[in-house]
């Protein structure tokens, strides 16, 4: 065993390098900032680019353009900075330009509170680009997913050629606790998948595929455009040619849905009450879950680690048991009614927290005693 003490933000550092990213850029901001500072050290001694950019804008432009030359890029910021970067990101998604974004929440709305945590952008991840193309979301509940969940998410990126998000917040990010790096077993690195043919059409792909790659800059003219295009990458007004593409860059993450849907449970046998949650607040639930079985309530937990797509398929399976669900999320409800629309017929409780402050184990066993 080798244990490390480690905030979150450094393990995600960590992660990207294992994933083998080569390329970061980003504009400090609390409470991301520290993913930065990490990759400053981590980055250039391995041969890697780190860039401050002069603000946000310029930080996910310079992402885009290593991504499209062939790099495996990571940015991080915290709310305000997923604001600036919303233009940019509908670009990489309608684009298919892969990328790992990290945002570290922070109370909101607009500045905020920068050095409160809160689960802020949960919805603003998912529809915070134009045209609402699904997106991949990925939550961490400590320093030990941050470090596991980063190296999925370079997969995902390269696999489906889209931006992943990792949903952590200033909680997770910048508190210390002990991981043992070694003991984790990481999948096997994915690469896009690169043209290989004579004749390069940019955006031509099979059903629910992403296309095949070719970096700008190399020997073969690669064409990309931020305007509705068909395969060869030319804009169109066509609309058989549109609805094809807007169905393909849908059905690519849609499709996949089951195998994205990371979790982790406390199934308690006995248990008619299932609580679900996901970040930081999945471990004061899994507190207030062991406190409730020493008093002989049993409750079991869901642990969402992925929320966008939404993993339908899992809620159904995992809560046709019980009787009733109750959802806790760091924010007014910003999931729960997802939730309500795959589970619709069960009876499902809710309390949410946006002051600044953690959600105590004690208020969670007060909401689930309180039927």
């Amino acid at each position: 065993m080798a244990l490390s003490f480690m905030e979150g933000n450094e393990a995600v550092a960590r992660g990207a390098m294992a994933a083998g990213c080569s390329f970061f850029a980003g504009y400090p901001i609390t409470p991301a900032t520290t993913v930065f500072a990490n990759m400053l050290k981590l980055l250039p001694p391995k041969g890697g680019i780190c860039v401050q950019g002069e603000d946000e804008i310029a930080s996910m432009g310079y992402c885009i353009g290593a991504s499209m030359a062939g790099k495996k890029v990571l940015t991080a910021t915290s709310g305000p900075g997923i604001s600036l970067y919303s233009e940019q990101l509908s670009f990489a998604i309608g684009s298919e330009i892969p990328m790992v974004i990290v945002d570290v929440q922070r109370l909101g709305p607009s500045t905020g509170s920068a050095t409160r945590g809160a689960d802020s952008d949960i919805q603003f991840l998912r529809w915070g680009n134009t045209g609402g193309v699904p997106v991949i979301v990925l939550v961490p509940k400590n320093a030990r997913d941050c470090y596991e969940l980063t190296v999925k998410a370079f997969n995902y990126a390269e696999e489906f050629r889209c931006p992943v998000f990792i949903a952590s917040n200033k909680e997770i990010g910048m508190t210390r606790e002990s991981v043992d790096l070694d003991a984790i077993a990481l999948p096997p690195l994915v690469e896009r998948k690169p043209f290989t043919g004579e004749n390069y059409v940019p955006f031509e792909a099979d059903d629910d595929k992403a296309p095949d790659f070719l970096p700008i800059g190399g020997k073969t003219l690669v064409r990309q455009t931020s305007s509705t295009h068909g395969p060869d990458g030319y804009i169109t007004i066509d609309p058989e040619v549109i609805s094809a593409s807007q169905e393909r860059l849908q059905n690519k993450i849609l499709a996949a849905e089951e195998r994205l849907s990371l979790f982790e449970e406390n199934h308690r046998q006995g248990a008619d009450t299932l609580v679900i949650s996901y970040g930081v607040t999945s471990r004061a639930v899994d507190d207030a879950c062991a406190s409730l079985e020493k008093k002989g309530t049993l409750v079991s937990s869901l642990s969402l680690k992925t929320i966008w797509p939404v993993p339908e398929k899992l809620l159904k399976e995992k809560a046709k048991a019980y009787k009733r669900i109750v959802v806790i999320e760091m924010n007014l409800g910003q999931y729960v009614n997802e939730i309500k629309r795959v589970l619709a017929g069960k009876n499902i409780d809710f309390y949410g927290q946006m002051d600044g402050t953690l959600i105590a184990p004690g208020k969670i066993m007060e909401v689930i005693d309180n039927e």
